[in-house]
């Protein structure tokens, strides 16, 4: 027997190999769905607010200030004013101390008109969080 996930139940739906008869690309959907559900969060968010300066590596745009939200050891959640770009490469600096950063858009969410969440992939960071 192979196990698949149902997405209908979020259980787990059990078929017999008589009827296997699914496309290579329906496999690989329900592996990934039960990938989905096997991935956590390894390391702790702390809530944070600090002040941070984000710079595109495009030198064409300018520096935009926003909020940390929470921080983590690889990560960062940041409130702008403006949109980011799905894995746009960008440099990060905490306004008050010394943490900088090499960071990486991994989402970015509409908050209201005006502001936007966005979640960064800290590549190589120095420095600490003040």
């Amino acid at each position: 027997m192979i196990f698949l996930p149902n997405p209908v139940s979020n259980g787990v739906k059990c078929l017999r190999r008589s009827r296997l008869r699914h496309s290579p690309t329906h496999l690989l959907k329900a592996v990934g769905c039960l990938m989905q559900t096997a991935v956590r969060r390894l390391e702790k968010r702390i809530p944070l607010t600090v002040r941070v300066d984000l710079c595109s590596l495009d030198v064409r745009h300018p520096a935009q200030e926003a909020l940390t939200e929470n921080v983590s050891t690889h990560g960062a959640r940041v409130v702008s004013n403006n949109p980011w770009r799905l894995n746009e490469r960008l440099n990060l600096w905490a306004l008050p101390g010394d943490f900088r950063a090499r960071a990486r858009v991994v989402y970015c969410e509409p908050l209201d008109d005006n502001s936007f969440a966005i979640g960064l992939q800290l590549l190589a960071a120095s420095g600490g969080w003040k």
